[in-house]
C-alpha cells in the first residue's frame, strides 16, 4: 500500500511516500521532502508530483493519503487540505487526519495521562491532553491555553514537548516533563498508518484543520443581538 503523507501546519512543510511493509502492520518511509515556509500553494502540487516521478509512481499508483490536520498556520493548513480533498476526490482513496498532538503524547513513550504542548505563539501554547495505553491515544481535549492555564492543566499528567520553552516552564512548576523531538513525516506516517488500519478514514467532505485557535476574524467578529 502506496500513502502520500502531507504537512504544511509549520514554517517548513513536508511531504513524503510511504509504504506499508507486508505481514508486519509497521510502514516505511520511501522519502521525505522538505517545503519551504511560505510557498506552499506554489511547490505543494509539484512537488508532489516531481516525488511521485522521481520513484516511478503516478498519482493512480496512490492507495491513500495521511496528513497532519493541525494545529499550526492558517494558510498553510489549508493549503495542504485543499490540495488532499482534490487528490482525494479524483482518486477516490481514502483520507486519514492525523492531529501534531497526538504525534507529540506518543513520542514521549508515557503512559496514562500525557499533556502534549506546542508553541502557539502569542505566549500560548496547543494543549492535548491524552490517555495513553499500550493501544494508543484517546484524546481528551485539545486547547489553546495561557501560561497559567497550561500549568493548572499539565498538572494532570507528564508533559511532553519538542519546545524548549514551555518544557522549561513545565520544569520549572515541578512538572515531570519528557522533551521529544517535533513531529517529523515519519511520525506522522506511522501515527496515520495505525489510523488506516484501524478505519479511522474520512472523505474530502468531511476533512477539516485542526486549527484550536480562532482567526483573527473571527476573534473580532461579535455574535448579533
Amino acid at each position: 500500500m502506496l500513502l502520500l503523507v502531507v504537512d504544511t501546519s509549520g514554517r517548513q512543510g513536508s511531504i513524503a511516500l510511504a509504504r506499508a511493509v507486508g505481514g508486519t502492520g509497521d510502514i516505511a518511509l520511501i522519502e521525505s521532502v522538505l517545503l519551504a515556509g511560505g510557498m506552499f500553494s506554489a511547490e505543494l502540487v509539484p512537488q508532489i508530483a516531481a516525488l511521485l516521478d522521481k520513484h516511478g509512481f503516478r498519482k493512480t499508483d496512490l492507495d491513500g493519503f495521511i496528513v497532519a490536520s493541525g494545529p499550526g498556520s492558517f494558510t498553510g493548513l489549508r493549503v495542504g487540505l485543499a490540495a488532499i480533498k482534490a487528490l482525494a476526490e479524483v482518486l477516490q482513496k481514502p483520507i486519514v487526519p492525523v492531529s501534531l498532538l497526538e504525534v507529540v503524547a506518543l513520542a514521549s513513550g508515557a503512559r496514562g495521562r500525557v499533556v502534549a504542548a506546542l508553541d502557539a505563539g502569542r505566549g500560548d501554547v496547543y494543549a492535548g491532553e491524552y490517555e495513553v495505553t499500550a493501544d494508543g491515544a484517546q484524546c481528551v481535549r485539545e486547547q489553546l491555553l495561557s501560561k497559567d492555564e497550561f500549568l493548572l492543566v499539565a498538572r494532570a499528567g507528564a508533559v511532553s514537548t519538542p519546545n524548549e520553552t514551555w518544557g522549561e516552564v513545565a520544569r520549572g512548576a515541578g512538572l515531570n516533563v519528557s522533551p521529544v523531538a517535533s513531529p517529523s513525516s515519519e511520525a506522522i506516517a506511522q501515527l496515520g498508518w495505525t489510523k488506516l488500519q484501524d478505519g479511522q478514514t474520512v472523505s474530502p467532505e468531511q476533512l477539516e484543520a485542526n486549527y484550536i485557535r480562532r482567526t483573527d476574524a473571527e476573534i473580532r467578529t461579535k455574535p448579533s443581538a
